[in-house]
């Protein structure tokens, strides 16, 4: 036994003894994968700095096979997730001999390989936009043996000239579910996507097709990944707007939920109400500090500021200015939540149909739904 086979077997054990490796195919597949291979450079940013350093992947094995995610492209524009949220949607994907499957975000080819080592690279099919890192997985998966089918092109329109599917599985984020992933998709068949409606607003949904539909529930356990990306778009850092506190109406608030990964339901929640494209961010109480204060800004100039730190009694100041007092719609949507029982993952769902996508709670008849987009 080398020292990769030997850490990737230990690996295998941490995610089966945690629950997210269950399976004996998907266990012998992450001992099987030598991801050391597949990411021989991965890159770390200097949180004081910001600058971005390669590291060879050999020089640090027991990083590259532990539950880590790595970044395989510097700027923080494309990862390998943490081993643990792959095996994880692959277990949730339900993944069957003879399944044909495509991934949309190929990006350093760790997971087509999980799924070439199961099925067998003729039944695996991945996209990615960037043609630098279709070419590289390309090559690396054929050194290892895999011959999975790879393209470069935008995973938006998934891949029609192989379709049907039976599993399509997305390691990016989307706004609403691409009909065309709907149409590439067997009756029966299953998508899992991450469905974000908001910055740290989502999580994983399965959804199974029935026709001109596709329905399912999020999943109970939180996961994340970067937005998909379109041809010619590149990353740009979410405007700030402008903020005046002087000219901003000035008030107080008992809520503590302003950090959404604490509380990712609840913010998922929320931002049905809030307007579309509200976007979230940390600031410092003044230029210059470390960021602390919560701050929301909506496409039509409304936003506001909630200081980090509350006073002896827990209350905190508050900023608010535009058409919208987008705090006090995070006020209201937690009255609402409390109402209705603290929802958390598991009691929402989605349902999509041509033109029409709506979000649910418990029932996709419900009383309590909301449009998407």
């Amino acid at each position: 036994m080398t020292e990769w086979t030997a850490l990737a077997a230990a690996l295998a054990d941490e995610l089966t003894a945690a629950g997210k490796l269950r399976s004996p195919e998907w266990q012998a597949a992450v001992r099987a994968v030598p991801r050391h291979e597949l990411v021989p450079v991965h890159y770390t940013m200097d949180p004081h700095t910001g600058a971005w350093t390669a590291a060879e992947t050999a020089d640090d094995l027991a990083r590259v096979y532990s539950n880590t995610a790595l970044y395989v492209l510097p700027g923080g524009l494309s990862s390998t997730s943490m081993p643990s949220l792959m095996t994880r949607m692959l277990e949730t994907l339900d993944v069957q001999d003879g399944h044909r499957v495509l991934e949309i975000g190929a990006g350093s080819g760790y997971n087509t390989a999980l799924l070439s080592h199961r099925l067998g690279g003729d039944h695996v099919f991945a996209v990615d936009l960037e043609a630098n890192l279709i070419e590289l997985a390309r090559k690396r998966l054929a050194a290892l043996g895999y011959h999975p089918t790879l393209k470069a092109t935008d995973g938006i329109n998934g891949l029609p000239e192989h379709a049907p599917f039976d599993r399509i599985i997305s390691t990016c984020s989307v706004s609403a579910v691409p009909w065309a992933w709907v149409q590439q998709t067997r009756d029966g068949g299953l998508i899992l996507a991450d469905v974000k409606i908001g910055r740290h607003a989502g999580n994983l949904v399965l959804l199974r097709r029935d026709g001109q539909k596709v329905e399912g529930r999020f999943d109970p356990v939180y996961g994340s990944f970067m937005s998909i990306r379109n041809q010619g778009q590149t990353y740009q850092p979410r405007p700030a707007g402008s903020r005046h506190r002087e000219s901003a109406h000035q008030r107080t608030t008992t809520l503590s939920l302003t950090r959404p990964w604490e509380h990712p339901a609840f913010w998922f929640f929320a931002h049905t109400a809030l307007p579309p494209g509200t976007s979230y961010s940390l600031r410092g109480e003044h230029p210059g500090q470390p960021p602390g204060n919560t701050v929301l800004h909506s496409p039509d100039g409304s936003w506001c500021e909630v200081r980090a730190d509350p006073d002896d009694g827990g209350i905190r100041r508050v900023w608010e200015a535009g058409p919208h007092p987008l705090w006090r719609v995070i006020e209201d949507s937690h009255a609402a939540w409390v109402r209705l029982g603290h929802p958390e993952w598991e009691r929402f769902g989605l349902t999509a149909t041509p033109g029409h996508q709506r979000i649910w709670l418990d029932t996709p008849d419900s009383a309590h739904t909301w449009v998407l987009g």
